[in-house]
């Protein structure tokens, strides 16, 4: 059979397959522009299943353009909680704007204007002009080259611009004319349920007979992939700090900067502990140097508060970076009276830690500032461990993970902070930030990074109780 005959097998018999065993998902039941666009930002790195219900309730509460563009940014944050990848929905409502602006609320139908739009890529534009349209533009996803690289047996790295140039312009042959709307999502479809990552099912696949890839016995080698570097281990520590007096009930956060990493969202305050060596892990710090620089990074902000002890630990995975959490039970504390004693305490565990150290080049570290990195990629998984876990016999094993604990960071143990007033928003002292002493209601004002919901849940729960 020859390459044309080929991929008219090809075409035929994906269509014919997908008309009958296509899902019926939300976005599918109506060739409405705005739902597809919404539904193919969401599925950017995300599972179907998961973005069904938040699909539904973003929908729901922003039925159009107008209503998307027009909403409290906050609001829109708070309906993609738990979604991850949050500037996708920063860039999906200032997209939403200039559709307004540019477009008088509708959807533009050609390609330089769709890509034009903030947060729209290639595929992302190919998928909207196709489905919601009906063009015939090709949708090239990883899902898509997959399948491509396979049935055509295609050894190019697909992690290559010119790789994907090449799937582009083949994906566009293949298209039957005058059904862009259903080969692209048949396309899709195929990748997602059969032509799988790890074990294709090739028996039931309605290609099989003409897959080369399938043929030559390379369907578990193929597509060709580079592998992207690892992310960067960092060991941070937080604080979960409980309230006293006009603050009991309720915890400190704090809002992150207003750009870069999670942008705006809310969080529990955090340090860099260290970071780890290239292509080394990032080593836990013993409790009691932990809870002393935890303490020390508060008062440079201006809060009072003592680390009772360690109450969980917890992973969250960006693209770059994977944060490794000790996650400490802090008790808030009168600055007037209290800090002294306090601050004498934590001195006392910072000298010992410095003079263990002695000799060690020191590392660079952070304060309690959320980190400076600049840069769109985001969360990806949480994972958490037992509740309660003691690290303290890891002990100090490397001085590149655990020095600069004085020297230039000196200024994170003030002997005195003015009392502070009473009073539901503050400012950090040093990093200009937004904090807050928040209850459980107003979670459902603030949105949270993946990590940090799960763990303010957990606590309102009562997790992190300690029993007697």
């Amino acid at each position: 059979m020859g390459l044309q005959e080929q991929k008219r097998h090809f075409s035929v018999n994906l269509l014919d397959w997908y008309m009958v065993n296509r899902r019926d998902l939300p976005w599918r039941r109506h060739n409405n522009p705005y739902f597809t666009w919404v539904s193919e930002i969401m599925l950017q790195q995300t599972r179907v299943d998961t973005v069904i219900p938040y699909f539904n309730r973003f929908i729901g509460n922003f039925p159009t353009v107008q209503a998307l563009a027009e909403a409290p940014e906050e609001e829109v944050l708070k309906n993609w909680e738990g979604l991850g990848y949050y500037s996708r929905a920063r860039n999906l409502q200032a997209a939403a704007r200039q559709v307004m602006e540019l477009h008088g609320g509708e959807m533009p139908q050609d390609k330089q204007s769709v890509f034009a739009l903030k947060g729209v890529g290639p595929y992302t534009a190919g998928a909207i002009l196709s489905i919601a349209f009906n063009q015939p533009q090709p949708a090239v996803d990883g899902n898509v080259m997959r399948v491509l690289s396979r049935y055509f047996l295609i050894d190019e790295d697909i992690m290559k611009g010119s790789t994907r140039v090449l799937m582009e312009e083949l994906a566009g042959e293949l298209i039957p004319e005058g059904r862009a709307r259903d080969f692209n999502q048949a396309l899709m479809e195929l990748g997602a349920l059969v032509c799988t990552p790890k074990a294709p099912h090739c028996l039931t696949c309605p290609v099989m007979e003409q897959c080369s890839g399938r043929i030559a016995g390379r369907e578990l080698t193929l597509p060709v992939k580079t592998k992207a570097k690892p992310p960067r281990p960092e060991q941070r520590l937080v604080a979960l700090v409980e309230g006293r007096g006009v603050h009991r009930g309720r915890v400190l956060v704090r809002q992150r900067p207003q750009t870069g990493l999670l942008a705006r969202m809310w969080e529990l305050p955090h340090v860099l502990a260290a970071p780890a060596a290239a292509g080394k892990a990032a080593v836990p710090l013993a409790d009691e140097p932990a809870m002393a620089l935890l303490a020390g990074s508060l008062w440079a902000e201006g809060f009072a508060a003592r680390p009772e002890g360690l109450a969980t630990h917890a992973e969250h995975v960006f693209s770059h970076i994977v944060w490794n959490l000790q996650v400490y039970k802090c008790t808030e504390q009168d600055q007037s009276s209290e800090l002294p004693l306090i601050a004498a305490e934590a001195r006392a565990a910072y000298d010992a830690q410095a003079a263990s150290l002695a000799g060690s080049a020191p590392a660079a570290m952070s304060s309690a500032s959320a980190d400076p990195v600049n840069t769109d990629a985001e969360d990806a998984s949480v994972k958490f461990t037992s509740a309660k876990a003691d690290v303290s016999e890891l002990g100090l094993t490397s001085a590149a993970g655990q020095s600069g604990l004085l020297g230039e960071h000196s200024e994170l143990l003030p002997v005195s902070i003015t009392a502070r007033a009473a009073q539901e928003a503050l400012t950090g002292k040093s990093d200009g930030l937004t904090y807050q002493w928040i209850g459980l209601e107003d979670m459902e004002k603030l949105a949270f990074p993946n990590v940090f919901l799960k763990l303010l849940r957990n606590y309102f729960a009562g997790a992190y109780d300690v029993t007697e």
